[in-house]
């Protein structure tokens, strides 16, 4: 039994880090204005377009409660590779 759960996690963490090259650009960013922030703990991370397999499908803007005091957001990005584009997570630091 714990073989095979060691071999799942394997698998998953595979998945999570597997990069796929999108042949086509992604479209220009839509710039959202962000509504009133809810509190002073709270960042605006801004939207971005994800790749479905098929297309590109935005993903609105929101705001997201730092996990530590200083915490900045870094959005993600589309970033050209040989062959395509590929998509870097955002992250705080």
């Amino acid at each position: 039994m714990l073989h095979r759960v060691t071999i799942a996690l394997l698998i998953s963490a595979a998945a999570m880090t597997a990069r796929v090259i999108v042949p086509i650009a992604p479209p220009p960013v839509i710039v959202e204005p962000p509504a009133p922030s809810p509190g002073p703990y709270f960042v605006w991370t801004p939207g971005y377009y994800r790749w479905d397999g098929a297309a590109y499908a935005w993903v609105p803007g929101t705001w997201v409660a730092r996990p530590w005091p200083a915490a900045r957001w870094i959005p993600p990005r589309w970033v050209r590779r040989r062959g395509g584009w590929i998509f870097v997570a955002g992250k705080w630091i």
